[in-house]
């Protein structure tokens, strides 16, 4: 799939991938410009926005839909739904690379397909719909993407961060924390 180079030629495939045309198109613009390009202009505050926004869209859902499970429980289960790999799954299911405006370096670097830009655009991407298009917009966008994945295939029997599996290692030989 060939990459667009002029992103007002891409706009419109963005937009369809998207399910929004943007009222401001310097918002998605905004989203998907990585700092090598323009460091005043990149993704990194949208980034922030949409990491936030998307750690409350998924906690208040997990919690009505899982009235019986503690906050560790829940905790491992939202980890799960926001870390890298869930996030690039979907950046890559939207084809974002195709639509990411990079810096020579890190275009001849392979940074159209590096997870952690992926991952930021996307996050970057949420903010930019929510300034856009409201809080209630943002939420029913997340559900419509993560509608789409295999979430039994993310979830591993033991998906715990390191810093839960640590204590509980260190707790079972009473090394206590």
């Amino acid at each position: 799939m060939p990459y667009f180079t002029d992103f007002e030629q891409g706009l419109p495939v963005l937009s369809a991938k998207l399910g929004h045309q943007f009222s401001d198109s310097s918002l998605p613009r905004r989203a998907l410009t990585h700092r090598s390009y323009d460091p005043k202009n990149s993704y990194e505050r949208l980034e922030f926005l949409g990491d936030a926004l998307l750690g409350v869209i998924i906690a208040r859902s997990l919690f009505l839909r899982y009235p019986h499970h503690d906050e560790g429980k829940l905790t491992r289960m939202r980890a799960t739904l926001v870390r890298q790999e869930t996030l690039v799954q979907i950046a890559e299911k939207l084809e974002l690379s195709r639509h990411l405006i990079l810096g020579v370096g890190e275009r001849k670097g392979g940074g159209r397909h590096r997870a952690s830009i992926l991952a930021d655009a996307l996050e970057a991407l949420l903010g930019a719909k929510y300034l856009d298009d409201g809080f209630a917009a943002a939420r029913d966008w997340v559900f419509a993407l993560y509608e789409t994945l295999d979430l039994a295939a993310l979830t591993p029997a033991r998906a715990q961060d390191a810093k839960t599996r640590l204590q509980e290692f260190t707790q079972s030989k009473k090394w206590g924390l």
